[in-house]
């Protein structure tokens, strides 16, 4: 069974930094691609920013020049450093990993989730 386990998350002013980590742990074959996710009070879960194996990323319009994904494959780990926080970026951060646990069996696993306060 594959877990992954988020942490970094606290109270920020705006303006400041913070540097999320994601580490995947179990029986791991490869892991294709690992994503940051973020969910509002009130609102709706959203992607943040998405890495493959290979190291190409993608991000969401509202973090595009601020945040920063990057993975350390030989520590099935991957990190979100969020830079110039805004208030709106307050939310609960999840981790989302996909990959094979064998050959021909996959996983699919979200963390618990960290959470990110930015005050105004």
């Amino acid at each position: 069974q594959v877990q992954v386990a988020e942490s970094g998350g606290g109270l920020v002013q705006a303006g400041g930094s913070l540097r999320l980590s994601c580490a995947a742990s179990g029986r791991i074959f490869r892991i294709n691609a690992m994503n940051w996710y973020r969910q509002a009070p009130g609102k709706q879960r959203e992607l943040v920013a998405t890495i493959t194996s290979s190291g190409n990323t993608n991000y969401a319009d509202s973090v595009k020049g601020r945040f920063t994904i990057s993975r350390d494959n030989a520590k099935n780990t991957a990190y979100l450093q969020m830079n110039s926080l805004k208030p709106e970026d307050t939310a609960v951060y999840y981790c989302h990993a996909l990959g094979w646990v064998t050959t021909d069996r996959s996983f699919n696993t979200w963390g618990q989730g960290t959470q990110v306060t930015v005050s105004s």
